[in-house]
């Protein structure tokens, strides 16, 4: 079986037991394949848990589950050293804490304080973690889905413009379909009988060698000067004053990361349309979930009604695309 096929595979057994989410399925991939984190927001209830579940449970991979709350420490996340007594003399240990996994589902990260929000801050960039004086890595497929409600909700603390630029994909769910709704009520109804259907019952992991391979032949895919260009006209036009709207809108533009994740991302979405090159139309499908939250908008947007998305997309009508 190619990558390609194990991926599609892998697409088709998440979308058996999350419904009427099939964008924020394939999204997720793209961050799966372009080796980044996700953050995904969105009102209670509309299965982000679920849906990191979903990925955990079809990737032969193990999942680390962080509850987020407001007394959690850092060391609760990163783990600590450990005073052992070994042939009467002590000594310490390290003791991996739920960081050192494959997919860490940090779910509600915005119900803890910046401290401990920060505590991922050297693993999703550098992967490894610094414990008293001494590194230790995380494993190769490393990534953290986190979950967050809208700050607006109670008890939620905002996270720092510095772990927001270290995701590489903000995902916003939205609600289902109500056919897909109609799904939903009687899946969960399968589930609490226990009989799941033969599609579920069925579906074997992916292998994690297959997202490696999928991922070298991500790294192959042909880039031109002018999409390059037209990134880095992307990102120059949240930052600089040529448009007087889109000046007035942001108060801080997107950082060069920015630009990496649009890279990397684009790259995944044309991996996955089957594509050796990236094409504008592949920029333009990640630009919203790689670019809104790395902007901060200023009070004017913000008066004008306009949310991140969409001064992003009023930016994304700003720059010419190449030909």
């Amino acid at each position: 079986m190619s990558s390609r096929d194990a991926v599609t595979r892998l697409q088709q057994q998440m979308e058996t037991s999350i419904k009427g989410q099939s964008e924020l399925i394939r999204q997720m991939l793209i961050g799966l394949l372009a080796n980044g984190h996700l953050l995904l927001e969105s009102l209670p209830g509309l299965a982000k848990t679920r849906a990191v579940k979903a990925l955990a449970s079809n990737l032969d991979a193990t999942m680390r589950r962080i509850q987020f709350t407001p007394d959690l420490l850092p060391a609760d996340i990163t783990g600590s050293d450990m005073l052992y007594q070994e042939n009467g003399n002590n000594r310490f240990r390290f003791e991996p804490g739920p960081v050192f996994g494959n997919l860490i589902l940090a779910d509600e990260i915005n119900r803890a304080p910046a401290k401990v929000q920060a505590a991922l801050l050297e693993a999703m960039e550098e992967h490894q973690v610094s414990v008293g004086g001494n590194t230790h890595k995380v494993p190769d497929l490393f990534m953290v889905l986190a979950t967050q409600n809208p700050i607006e909700q109670e008890g939620t603390y905002p996270l720092p413009e510095a772990q927001m630029d270290r995701f590489l994909l903000k995902l916003r769910v939205s609600y289902p379909a109500s056919a897909d709704e109609l799904e939903v009520l009687r899946l969960v109804r399968s589930e609490e009988t226990g009989t799941p259907n033969a599609a579920l019952a069925a579906a074997t992991p992916v292998a994690q060698s297959d997202i490696f391979a999928a991922r070298a032949e991500i790294h192959a895919i042909y880039v031109s000067e002018a999409i390059e260009r037209y990134i880095v006209d992307l990102l120059w036009a949240s930052r600089a004053n040529h448009n007087a709207d889109l000046a007035r809108w942001i108060a801080v533009g997107a950082s060069p990361r920015g630009g990496i994740a649009l890279d990397r991302a684009s790259r995944a979405h044309a991996w996955l349309e089957g594509r050796d090159h990236v094409t504008p139309d592949d920029i333009r499908a990640v630009v919203l979930p790689a670019l809104r939250h790395r902007l901060v908008l200023s009070y004017d947007a913000y008066a004008d009604g306009l949310d991140a998305d969409a001064v992003v997309n009023k930016l994304v009508q700003s720059v010419a695309v190449p030909a």
